[in-house]
């Protein structure tokens, strides 16, 4: 797998995610309908310019995804067994049409799964910032993760 496996993490660990990602209007107008979020902010450009912004916001949500997701293909690609909750999410500025994220990842805490003997636990904190270093998201992150496979030779 191309994802690190439980004990490949270790706490106090920080990643630097070079993969960034523009916002589009069409991405905020997109996420917005599929989640049926008609919060007139994000899909409405003449209500938003009365707005305390003064344009359309991006979905607080579609940020969360994309801070979260920048991370996959570097640490979890087919080694995530599943979220297990989400917690201290924070959107300390907007992100706006046009902005650039890019996302950085902590290692919290780990440990063994006491119900499991196949995986562990791992709070990850994740955030993430626009083109100007800003912290537009972050969120603390509980999944569980697989532990490395036992070779069948090490078996034998």
């Amino acid at each position: 797998m191309a994802g690190y496996y439980f004990e490949d993490f270790e706490p106090g660990k920080v990643f630097d995610h070079e993969v960034r990602r523009t916002v589009t209007e069409a991405d905020n107008m997109m996420f917005s309908c599929m989640t049926m979020n008609t919060q007139p902010l994000h899909i409405d450009a003449e209500f938003s310019k009365d707005s305390i912004y003064g344009q359309q916001i991006v979905n607080s949500m579609f940020t969360l995804a994309l801070v979260v997701g920048i991370q996959v293909t570097e640490l979890t690609l087919g080694t995530t067994l599943g979220n297990l909750g989400m917690t201290d999410v924070s959107f300390p500025r907007p992100t706006f049409h046009g902005d650039t994220i890019h996302a950085r990842t902590t290692i919290l805490e780990k440990r063994i799964s006491k119900s499991r003997n196949d995986s562990g636990i791992v709070i990850f904190c994740h955030e993430g910032f626009n083109q100007k270093d800003e912290l537009v998201a972050t969120v603390k992150r509980t999944a569980l993760m697989s532990v490395r496979p036992v070779a069948e030779s090490e078996v034998s």
